[in-house]
């Protein structure tokens, strides 16, 4: 069966950095955009970065564009999401998820368009 699994969270001081991985399996990875979520206690799950097939192209949500890099490894079936300059309100549970192919472009911000998801990772950042 399908599985993605995150990684790398933790406690960070503000402005410091994490890099999340999220390694799927039981499925073709390179048919596969990969998105990142994020939810935080109380709050919806919200959008965070986006990256298409072949990694050429990607998406953030603007609260995080210069700080975020997402990116990913096809050959390790592996998606990555750079965090630098944490911040305090980036605290949250993150969670890696697929995303047909062709629904990258109009669908890579809507969660409901997703396959499937990951267990997520809790990301907590100290003032």
């Amino acid at each position: 069966q399908v599985q993605l699994v995150e990684s790398g969270g933790g406690l960070v001081q503000a402005g410091g950095s994490m890099m999340l991985s999220c390694a799927a399996s039981g499925l073709t990875f390179s048919s596969y955009a990969m998105g990142w979520f994020r939810q935080a206690s109380g709050n919806e799950r919200e959008f965070v970065a986006a990256i298409n097939v072949n990694g050429g192209t990607s998406t953030l949500t603007d609260s995080v564009k210069g700080r975020f890099t997402i990116s990913r490894a096809n050959a390790k079936n592996t998606v990555y999401l750079q965090m630098n300059s944490l911040e305090p309100e980036d605290t949250a549970v993150y969670y890696c998820a697929a995303l047909p192919r062709l629904k990258y472009y109009t669908g890579s911000q809507n969660y409901h368009e997703y396959d499937y998801w990951g267990q997520g990772t809790q990301v907590t950042v100290s003032s």
